[in-house]
């Protein structure tokens, strides 16, 4: 009966917590606007003094986007790793500040501490993948990259394990909310961001076209929606309307066929990422697949009437653009539409206050994460084949037996194909 009691006495006290926690409204983000734009703009209503404070930020952001990428891919990888520590911060900060009151132990420790635990896994996957060559080259490495995945689950075993040990008596619902709170901003967060890494190995037009046509959707939606909207889209997002989904998904569809056409002509942009040894740096120089080579496409019928062309020369890839500009016009936006559900459950304008006009890093990057999902399972679906180099870099870590066996079985497969003669010693 007393343990009963007990847990009666947990649960209704968990409850009372969590239901005044959802009333508890979070402060509203405070107008951090620079001084000099307030003294600038000062004269404008609130309307267009907001146009102009996203307007400015906005070209900042695009020129810091230039800057990175002119940077190369490793400046690129770290910006990343940047971006996603800073919006795992934001969402857990949040839950922190709902249950502050409550003092639970261990939480933002272990939250940490599964990320770092997260980051190692992936991490430690990708150096594998993309720098085999080096991993087999340094014996820590190799050893590390040998046991990789059974560390990684030991150092999350601890984790697990310490937040056993830190939960505390009337606070055991709350804990194990948090705990599936810091593991779900994990999946969303952290997973979702090595996949734009892996992108970026494809070849740097993988990584960017898609982020610019999301950013490029965004500026375009709002646009419209400014001057032109009147119908709103959806109760969650108030200021979302039809005139600026229509409007955003044929401007961006426009663009992505252009930044496309400009890129696929260099191979800085169009070569996958790979570490050379011998340098021990990235480089971006191949061959350019066919998918960046310029054909010749007959126009259907209809739309020839209309244009007067009866064939058009483009790059394969701008195909593929239309998916991608596709995905982040119609169904990227979405992923802002969660992320307002999000901030609307817990009463917030934004997830942080870090970008004046436009909230935190979370708030510019919530479709960002859906896109880059999307991008890698496209490639994975219709672009991407074997990969010779990783082949070749596998095979010459077998054994001299094995390395013969595989030559053999090649050969043999090769003169059975009429590719290769068989010579006497064959026979």
């Amino acid at each position: 009966m007393e343990s009963e009691s007990e847990a009666k006495v947990d649960g209704e006290t968990a409850s009372d917590s969590e239901s005044r926690a959802e009333s508890a409204p979070l402060p509203v983000s405070a107008d951090d606007t620079p001084e000099v734009l307030n003294r600038a703009l000062s004269n404008l209503s609130s309307r267009w003094k907001n146009w102009w404070v996203r307007g400015i930020l906005t070209l900042a952001m695009i020129a810091f986007f230039f800057i990175i990428i002119y940077l190369g891919p490793m400046v690129l990888m770290i910006i990343v790793m940047c971006v996603q520590i800073k919006c795992f911060h934001e969402i857990i900060t949040i839950g922190y500040n709902v249950y502050h009151s409550y003092d639970l132990p261990w939480f933002r420790t272990l939250s940490w501490y599964f990320l770092l635990c997260v980051n190692y896994f992936f991490y430690g996957e990708t150096v594998t993948d993309y720098f085999f060559t080096l991993v087999q080259r340094e014996e820590p490495l190799r050893i590390l990259s040998k046991y990789h995945r059974f560390i990684s689950f030991t150092l999350y075993l601890i984790g697990f394990c310490m937040f056993v040990l830190s939960l505390v008596k009337k606070h055991y619902r709350l804990q194990f909310y948090m705990f599936g709170w810091t593991h779900v901003t994990l999946l969303i967060v952290v997973t979702q961001s090595h996949l734009v890494i892996h992108n970026l190995f494809e070849g740097m037009i993988w990584f960017i076209v898609p982020i610019s046509c999301v950013i490029c959707n965004d500026i375009m939606a709002y646009m419209f929606g400014f001057f032109f909207g009147r119908t709103p889209l959806i109760k969650l997002s108030p200021k979302k309307t039809w005139e600026g989904f229509i409007g955003g998904f044929f401007a961006t569809v426009v663009f992505g066929l252009l930044l496309s056409y400009v890129m696929s002509g260099y191979r800085c942009f169009v070569c996958p990422v790979e570490y050379n040894n011998d340098t021990n740096s990235f480089t971006v120089d191949c061959e350019p697949s066919d998918l960046f080579r310029l054909q010749e496409y007959n126009i259907p019928g209809v739309i020839q009437s209309v244009i007067g062309w009866k064939t058009v020369r483009m790059y394969p890839f701008q195909i593929h653009s239309i998916a991608l500009s596709t995905f982040a016009s119609l169904i990227g936006p979405f992923g802002g539409f969660f992320a307002s559900g999000f901030k609307r459950a817990f009463k917030i304008k934004d997830f942080a206050n870090t970008i004046p006009g436009h909230g935190g890093i979370m708030d510019r990057f919530d479709c960002q994460y859906l896109m880059a999902t999307f991008v890698n399972v496209y490639i994975a679906s219709f672009i991407r084949g074997p990969n010779p180099s990783k082949l070749i870099q596998q095979f010459l870590t077998l054994r001299p037996d094995q390395q013969l066996h595989i030559f053999n079985t090649l050969r043999s497969h090769l003169i059975d194909k009429g590719m290769l003669t068989s010579t006497t010693e064959d026979k």
